[in-house]
């Protein structure tokens, strides 16, 4: 435990500080869509469509099953390989670590609605929210996109930021590969449509499993964060997380989205539109819906805030551990 937890806090610095740079990406992409690839090839393999239900919810496990063997023995192997070089094979393996972690990213991608919407008006916002959301940008007034991407980072900084980094500190690159490869097989398969609905059953389910630890930190991250910020309202962020979080469609998503509404005095969530499908969900907060720039601003300082108490537990654990 002491050395994941130091590998934790060594990987978070680095991606907070370097990202995954861009160069790289084009060279040779990226751990996750290397994930999709497979998760892709196993749904052409595997998912027929003449099947019965009851099979196709079957390959469906078997497909998942598949993809965590072969992430588990490439993260046993890399850690391994790391471990060869002694205490200098910390660095290697908090890179590789790093590589699957997305705070700078979610970072960045979210400013950029701000950006749009100050530079460039609702277009430019649209553009830069269809970025980040599945919702139909063309349906979104300006307060709707300011919500869409307060939503999105209160949301992503759990299953994007949070998650990884709790399976990590739990079990190193094979715990965070792991966490990845459920989180990229639910994103892909794992939504209610036809092609998907028993295929995706086991990674939709698995994934709602392995993000409930980090649902509640990130919501206990953004309450304290909101603590810590003169213009924000903890006991808020508190109150809306106990009476709105159940609300939510997701198990999950309501408790980040929740704490950002009753910290920032928002209303978040609600009846959104999927393409040309109307999805019904909870109001998280009993604030204003009219969400602005401005409130994205004030959403990301929270989340640099609460990122930095996440740095500050995954060092206190390791001294802890280590004493």
């Amino acid at each position: 435990m002491p050395d994941t937890l130091l590998l934790l806090l060594a990987a978070l610095l680095i991606e907070a500080a370097f990202g995954y740079p861009q160069r790289l990406y084009a060279l040779i992409g990226h751990p996750v869509t290397w994930l999709g690839a497979l998760i892709a090839q196993l749904d052409r393999a595997l998912n027929r469509e003449d099947a019965s239900f009851a099979i196709r919810k079957a390959a469906g496990i078997a497909a998942l099953l598949i993809l965590l063997a072969v992430t588990l023995m490439l993260s046993l192997g890399l850690t391994w390989l790391c471990r060869t070089l002694g205490p200098a094979g910390l660095l290697p393996l908090a890179v590789l670590a790093s590589t699957l972690l997305a705070q700078r990213s979610l970072h960045e991608h979210v400013a950029a609605v701000a950006e749009g919407l100050e530079r460039g008006g609702l277009s430019e916002g649209r553009k830069a929210v269809s970025m980040i959301v599945g919702r139909n940008p063309d349906s979104l007034d300006e307060a709707g996109v300011s919500r869409a991407a307060i939503e999105s980072l209160s949301e992503n900084f759990s299953d994007g930021v949070v998650a990884p980094a709790f399976w990590l500190g739990v079990a190193g690159l094979p715990g965070i590969a792991l966490y990845k490869a459920v989180n990229t097989a639910d994103s892909m398969i794992g939504h209610k449509t036809p092609r998907h609905l028993a295929f995706g059953w086991a990674a939709a389910r698995l994934d709602d499993l392995v993000n409930l630890p980090a649902s509640r930190l990130t919501a206990l991250l953004l309450v304290a964060s909101a603590g810590l910020d003169g213009e924000a309202d903890a006991a808020g962020a508190w109150r809306a997380v106990r009476r709105d979080a159940r609300r939510h469609r997701s198990p999950n998503a309501g408790r980040p989205e929740a704490a950002m509404a009753g910290a920032l005095a928002l209303r978040l969530a609600g009846p959104r539109i999927y393409g040309d499908v109307t999805v019904e969900d909870g109001w998280m907060g009993d604030g204003r819906a009219e969400a602005t720039a401005a409130d994205i601003r004030r959403a990301l300082r929270l989340y640099r805030r609460a990122c930095g108490l996440l740095w500050g537990l995954a060092g206190l654990g390791a001294v802890v551990a280590l004493a």
